[in-house]
């Protein structure tokens, strides 16, 4: 087997790793370092023509391939197969006049927003500046402007990819009408994804921030939580966070952006004001690149354990249920009011949302018992709690099954596509779409 591998190196331009080679560790590893990735040889792509060789190298071998920019969203699904890191394919083009972006596969969220800011534009960022555009899209994507434009992936316009016989193709849906359809959210079970082109919506106004309070105020901070979002309009979308880090008090946090001017969003905020004094108030009239600032998520590997659900109401049980005990040893609880624009008919296959609010629980597993601990009380959350059973692609973790993301007809509809353009399963995806 490793002599095979080892003639990766004269059929591609990029950096070609295998194992006992200096880096290859480090280069193996996915954003998750809770996640373990046993892989036969990485290949960090110099461009589309290295994608397309080693797709054709796995091929004739009888070999997995495994697209990845950075290792977000990874799983131990991939053992075996060959790693392949994209994220130098990172040639980024505004077209201002059409509102279009041509991004290479490796470009982050951060980046497209930092080039889209100066023409007043926006792509539709999540609360990470560091995940890749494509692989956000490739899932779905679950957006701060998500209520007023829908899912990421609904502003996709083209795909660039690498398909199982090796050839590079341009997928529309004028050219492919089926696989652009399970290109926007089904995964990457499908095809190499070497760039992508995207709509952009004008944003010549932001206002958004976070607002820190300490946990005694959480009954207050939901109860204003829930009044806002009862009535607000799809162009602000609020974030609650039950919040507790390591070496600090338990915390309570609101998160806003509002695609207009701070006038009009102080006065939907009004009802936080009325609380306590926070203490901080991040809220302020900012640029589209400057989203990664209001939850300040790391930008480094960790080790992390989530679980993601839906929630089918948050009425006053649900919220005292939430509130009732401490977090820990979870760090955060999250909810994020969907509504919108997700509950409209969308040609993914996700579809719309009908669930008004998802809900996001994270731990960090220092060890088996910690481990063990956050688990049980992501479980015991999500026991009691009105969850719909339905969570979104972008939110799976390790473990969990396509089956829970999508509609039945819809994954009946990817499970066919995937045996017609991946038929010898040359494609593995952190989530696989086959049973």
């Amino acid at each position: 087997m490793t002599s095979h591998i080892n003639d990766l190196r004269t059929l591609v331009r990029g950096r070609v790793l295998l194992p006992g080679d200096d880096g290859f560790d480090q280069a193996r590893r996915p954003w998750n370092l809770a996640v373990e990735q046993t892989v036969p040889a990485v290949v960090e792509a110099a461009d589309a023509a290295d994608v397309a060789a080693v797709v054709r190298f796995a091929r004739a071998r009888d070999m997995a391939v495994s697209a990845q920019p950075n290792g977000h969203g990874a799983t131990t699904n991939l053992d075996g197969a060959i790693l392949l890191r994209t994220r130098r394919l990172d040639s980024l083009q505004i077209d201002p006049a059409a509102r279009r972006a041509r991004v290479g596969a490796g470009v982050s969220s951060g980046s497209l927003q930092a080039a889209a800011a100066p023409y007043g534009l926006t792509g539709l960022p999540g609360s990470s500046p560091v995940v890749s555009v494509t692989g956000v899209a490739l899932g779905g994507g679950l957006s701060w402007f998500g209520r007023m434009y829908g899912w990421i992936a609904d502003s996709v316009t083209a795909f660039d990819i690498v398909d199982a016989e090796g050839r590079q193709r341009r997928i529309t849906a004028d050219t492919d009408p089926d696989l652009f359809w399970a290109m926007r959210g089904g995964g990457g079970s499908f095809a190499i994804v070497t760039a992508l082109e995207l709509s952009l919506h004008r944003a010549p106004h932001l206002y958004g921030g976070r607002l820190l309070w300490p946990t005694k105020h959480a009954p207050d901070v939901m109860d204003a939580y829930r009044q806002i979002t009862a009535t607000a309009p799809d162009d602000l979308t609020l974030w609650l966070d039950l919040l507790h880090f390591p070496g600090s008090d338990p915390m309570v946090a609101v998160d806003a952006t509002y695609l207009g001017q701070a006038a009009a969003a102080r006065g939907l905020l009004s009802p936080l004001d009325r609380l306590p004094h926070p203490l901080t108030d991040s809220r302020r009239t900012m640029t589209v690149a400057e989203l990664g600032t209001i939850t300040a998520e790391p930008t480094d590997p960790s080790a992390g354990s989530s679980r993601a659900e839906l929630l089918t109401h948050l009425d006053d049980t649900a919220a005292k249920t939430l509130l009732a005990d401490p977090i820990a040893p979870l760090m955060s609880v999250q909810i994020r009011h969907l509504g919108g624009a997700f509950t409209r008919p969308s040609d993914s296959p996700h579809g719309p949302l009908a669930e008004p609010h998802a809900l996001y629980l994270f731990g960090v597993p220092a060890d088996p018992a910690t481990t063990e601990a956050i688990t049980a009380k992501q479980r015991a959350l999500t026991d009691a709690l009105p969850v719909s059973g339905r969570k979104p692609f972008t939110f799976l973790s390790p473990g969990e099954s396509v089956a829970s993301a999508f509609p039945p007809a819809a994954l009946r509809r990817l499970r066919d596509l995937e045996r017609h353009h991946n038929p010898h399963n040359i494609f593995r995806a952190n989530f696989p779409i086959s049973d």
